[in-house]
């Protein structure tokens, strides 16, 4: 098949771009790299199409989806940091993304959208793990920090109900914290990761690393290796059903205490973790139910300790890679 993915040089975007290559199938890329990097594709360069262009851009999007079967649309802003400090943007990327993209479908009778969508659709979930019926919510509209699900939210509806009537097949995934080298760097892990790293870099550490973190440590989430998460995402490209949601995630729902003690045993060292503030808004807890998935086949295989210390080993490697943000 022919494929779009929007957002292609993203950390997902990229694994996704990968996985279709090595599966036959011939991809484009639109993506402005604000957030992607291509040095993600550098194995494959030359094996794809690459069309630089914003999302908001309708023509762009028009012009980049012609002669294709699918669209795999990825393209968002994420990192935790943004939600409160550029939920305009947020907000703006991801409605008119949206609408550019299912007005491209429309235009070039593309009759097959994948949408990628986020656990953070769900902030409290009621129950744990969560299974994709949960209700989603936005708890309160003054919070910056709702308007990443919130545009997520808007996407699903867009997605769901033009499916019905103008696509053969649409199906949404909701990731759960994916995570693996070059993921980002606005992250809990690679956070974690280059603060240890500098730390070590002053100086001997005696005995116990002092380490201060957001909150109590005691919130959980439930996180999938980038490996894992690209065999379960072409998966669902090759079974999943019209109109369905799917998590794509674990069910080992860990503390964000245990998480960073991992990093610290990637580096040799102990930690007395230091609680903090919780940022407004933050989810206590979260893990998928991944039932439907599993009836598809998928089986997660990456140990939490395993793709934690390959991920580490690349940011202890690349630390210089970081963006200088003035």
């Amino acid at each position: 098949m022919r494929y779009l993915v929007t957002g292609g040089s993203g950390f997902i975007g990229s694994a996704l771009v990968k996985a279709l290559l090595r599966n036959g199938h011939s991809v484009k890329i639109l993506d402005n790299n604000s957030r992607g990097n291509l040095r993600r594709l550098s194995d494959v360069i030359g094996n794809f199409e690459f069309i630089e262009g914003d999302i908001r851009d309708k023509d762009a999007v028009v012009n980049a989806s012609r002669n294709v079967d699918s669209v795999c649309h990825l393209a968002y802003i994420n990192g935790t940091e943004f939600f409160y400090s550029k939920p305009e943007l947020i907000l703006e990327v991801g409605v008119k993304g949206m609408m550019n993209v299912v007005d491209a479908c429309l235009a070039n009778g593309i009759p097959e959208l994948i949408l990628a969508s986020s656990s953070e659709v769900y902030q409290h979930a009621p129950r744990i793990p969560t299974d994709e019926s949960v209700p989603l919510s936005v708890p309160d509209p003054l919070n910056p920090r709702y308007s990443y699900g919130g545009g997520k939210i808007i996407s699903e509806l867009i997605a769901l109900n033009f499916g019905r009537r103008h696509f053969d097949k649409v199906i949404i995934f909701r990731p759960h914290n994916v995570y693996g080298p070059d993921m980002g760097w606005e992250h809990v892990i690679p956070q974690f990761a280059l603060r240890m790293r500098e730390q070590i870099s002053k100086g001997k550490i005696e005995n116990l690393l002092s380490f201060p973190i957001q909150g109590t440590g005691d919130e959980t989430r439930s996180f999938v290796y980038i490996d894992d998460f690209s065999d379960g995402l072409m998966l669902l490209l090759n079974k999943g059903v019209h109109n369905q949601i799917y998590h794509i995630g674990t069910e080992e729902e860990v503390t964000i205490k245990h998480v960073a003690q991992e990093v610290g045993d990637y580096f040799g060292i102990n930690l007395e973790i230091i609680p903090g503030t919780l940022a407004e808004g933050g989810t206590l807890r979260r893990c998928p139910d991944i039932g439907k998935m599993k009836q598809l086949g998928f089986m997660p295989k990456v140990k939490l300790k395993e793709g934690i210390h390959k991920t580490v080993e690349w940011y202890a490697t690349n630390a210089q890679l970081k963006p200088i943000i003035n």
